[in-house]
């Protein structure tokens, strides 16, 4: 039995050197005894035969899926009543595990039994390269969740025993693109608790198209989501109720603008580049080294 399932839904990724490198970011960890499930979730052929590419990689990759497209709710969902492992590891299919970030999470959750689950900081990348970083809160309290989830959602790895008193994600309309966020209040009202490692071992992406993913009818169904967990939670007052109208609000401006701000928020400065505070072009070499057409992205780039 492994010792730890990683698991990666995934819907239409053409992009060959994306998926690859994000893979092989699995793939070449430093703790090896996982099983990798991808589940294809109703791709179109073009896509769906790179997956099948994908899993003559590795013997410890598992591709399952469906013909439909179901979202990433119902296909993380297939994926962890495939698991045998111990611990569960989100991935998804644009994104870059650094070389220790299963050793480290496994080592966490080992030593500390009273966390469920544990995420990471992570360092946010695009076409150009590493551009920003995001310091998630160590130990998130009610307060953390109001502005928006305190985990990275690809950056968790969960005790699979949790999912094992119908702890399902929620597959439904209201939680699609906020699934991960509505599972983490729900863990949290079931008295679970949850952690972040205060480490950089994650390279997410964030691009243009990153803010273009969520529209309207996603935000409207956000927004009854935090007003049904805030409630449950006992956070709608005083600040709650702001935060509820918040992804509404945030329909209402630019693509550019809510990109331009949200950047802002995580962009490194250039101080820390010049001072050498920020190391991690090696570990994103690492990840991907000997990966013959992985996507190159050991470049990084500060707030210029």
């Amino acid at each position: 039995m492994p010792e730890i399932s990683v698991i990666m839904g995934v819907y239409n990724q053409f992009n060959r050197e994306v998926l690859l490198t994000a893979v092989k970011s699995i793939l070449n960890q430093s703790f090896t005894d996982f099983e990798f499930i991808i589940y294809d979730d109703g791709s179109y052929p073009e896509a769906a035969e790179l997956l099948k590419e994908v899993e003559q990689l590795d013997k410890r990759i598992l591709l399952i899926g469906h013909t439909e497209n179901h979202g990433l709710a119902f296909s993380l969902n297939a994926c962890i009543h495939r698991a045998r492992g111990k611990y569960i590891a989100r991935m998804d299919a644009d994104d870059i595990s650094y070389p220790d970030r299963l050793q480290r999470q496994k080592d966490f959750l080992d030593k500390n039994k009273e966390f469920s689950w544990v995420g990471c900081n992570i360092e946010v990348f695009d076409e150009g390269g590493i551009w920003g970083r995001r310091q998630m809160p160590e130990r998130p309290q009610e307060s953390d969740y109001l502005k928006y989830s305190p985990y990275a959602h690809p950056t968790v790895m969960y005790r699979a025993e949790i999912f094992d008193s119908n702890h399902d994600y929620a597959a439904s309309k209201e939680t699609l693109r906020c699934e991960d966020y509505e599972i983490f209040m729900r863990f949290r009202q079931a008295g679970l608790r949850g952690a972040n490692l205060q480490e950089y071992l994650f390279c997410y992406r964030e691009d243009m198209s990153s803010y273009k993913k969520r529209t309207f009818t996603h935000r409207i169904n956000e927004a009854r989501c935090r007003y049904r967990n805030f409630k449950s939670m006992g956070i709608l007052f005083p600040k709650g109720w702001l935060y509820i109208l918040r992804p509404i609000a945030a329909s209402l401006v630019p693509d550019r603008l809510l990109a331009w701000m949200k950047r802002r928020e995580s962009l490194i400065p250039e101080k820390d580049v010049t001072d050498g505070v920020v190391g991690n072009e090696r570990k994103a070499e690492l990840c991907i080294s000997n990966t013959a057409g992985c996507e190159p992205i050991n470049r990084l780039r500060c707030s210029q």
